[in-house]
């Protein structure tokens, strides 16, 4: 990840927001090999007091559990759009193209739950995905108690409590305003993440250019 401070997101609440609103993410561990294992899994994103959690659940007895298991700790990788940005757009264009995204990285414990929590973690994502209140999934409870038992067997439920949190929001803020806003243009011009992009450097520009103001 480029850690560089102009491309941090300082906000916390941000950050979470855009967690959770990305949450199908890539699950890694390496084992004491250092061979990895990687997975993309949906999962949910909790505070709890001052600590965060991030809960899912993966294939039991797979090479992932396996490796996860032994190294005690894993990292997941949250992405949302990402756009190409080429160099003829900059004021001066004499130099490279580049990428523009954002991601956060999240490092953390695992713990593994036992059926009674699994099951509340399939829940909470049955409800969140399908847009149901808390108290109601029409969908999740009305799956045959046959059914749910054998899918508990397959798969194991986690819980990684965040021991360390970072982020890269990069989108063009080491450039000068006029290449900014060109940049903006060039992707507002484009569909799916390019117009994202752009709308989003859009809305944070007055943090870019204006010292002191909020950057979100």
């Amino acid at each position: 990840m480029y850690n560089y401070s102009h491309y941090k997101e300082q906000d916390k609440e941000v950050v979470l927001a855009f967690m959770r609103q990305h949450n199908f993410v890539m699950l890694i561990a390496a084992d004491n090999s250092g061979r990895a294992e990687a997975t993309q899994v949906p999962v949910m994103v909790e505070e709890r007091g001052d600590k965060l959690f991030i809960t899912g659940h993966i294939a039991r007895k797979s090479d992932h559990q396996n490796t996860m298991a032994e190294s005690g700790n894993a990292l997941l990788v949250f992405t949302g759009p990402h756009a190409y940005v080429s160099g003829a757009w900059y004021s001066n264009p004499q130099q490279a193209s580049t990428w523009n995204y954002i991601a956060v990285h999240a490092r953390g414990n695992v713990r593994w739950t036992d059926e009674v929590e699994l099951i509340a973690i399939l829940k909470k994502l049955s409800l969140h995905f399908e847009n149901y209140d808390a108290n109601s999934s029409p969908f999740y409870d009305n799956l045959p108690v046959e059914y749910v038992a054998k899918l508990v067997k397959a798969i194991v439920g986690f819980e990684i409590e965040v021991t360390e949190l970072d982020n890269v929001y990069k989108l063009s803020q080491n450039r000068d305003e006029k290449s900014y806003d060109t940049i903006v243009e060039k992707l507002k011009q484009q569909e799916g993440d390019a117009k994202l992009i752009a709308e989003i450097m859009e809305e944070r520009k007055p943090g870019v250019f204006n010292p002191g103001k909020d950057n979100s």
